[in-house]
């Protein structure tokens, strides 16, 4: 079972103390969303992580890319 988004977006923000700003509202985003199969106002789940995953590139260090991964996961289910 995959952990909540919500969770995981509680982890980059302990983790990344100034986030891109691109990354900034799909992060917001993702702190609403509980699975991967969720609705946040019209955008699917899928398309928040994926466009935060595109906007993150800048997010460096071991806890980005274990985190990083674990969203990769959650969206290849």
């Amino acid at each position: 079972m995959s952990r909540p988004l919500y969770t995981i977006a509680l982890d980059i923000q302990r983790d990344w103390a100034k986030p891109y700003l691109g990354a900034v509202p799909y992060l917001k985003a993702m702190r609403a969303l509980d699975s991967i199969r969720d609705k946040y106002y019209y955008d699917d789940a899928e398309s928040v992580v994926r466009y935060f995953l595109a906007n993150a590139a800048q997010w460096r260090g071991d806890k980005a890319r274990e985190i990083k991964a674990e969203l990769k996961a959650m969206l290849a289910r």
